[in-house]
């Protein structure tokens, strides 16, 4: 994912997506690039149009979906309620153990 991820930063970047830029932006990342990975992803992506497959993308439109339907939600008051506490007297206590133990 991280050789997807950097092509898309450097398509949001304005940038020529090439294998010395991926290269450049995984190891910055601290990720010891697979020169056979980046070649395979460059050119894979000539050609392709990364705009129209964004706006194409399925995936693309669930975030925005579940966003503005979370914003729309009216917000609720949630009452934190604290949990009773029953007390046991020490005597229920050592019949409860009594039992236990037959």
């Amino acid at each position: 994912m991280e050789y997807i991820y950097s092509a898309m930063v450097l398509y949001a970047a304005g940038k020529d997506i090439t294998e010395d830029a991926i290269t450049a932006i995984l190891k910055v990342a601290g990720i010891d690039p697979d020169v056979a990975k980046i070649k395979a992803l460059v050119s894979s992506l000539e050609g392709v149009n990364i705009a129209d497959a964004i706006a194409s993308a399925s995936v693309a439109a669930t975030p925005a979906t579940v966003v503005a339907s979370v914003a729309d939600a009216p917000t609720a008051k949630v009452k934190e309620e604290k949990p009773k506490e029953e007390k046991v007297s020490e005597e229920e206590a050592a019949a409860g153990l009594s039992a236990l133990f037959g």
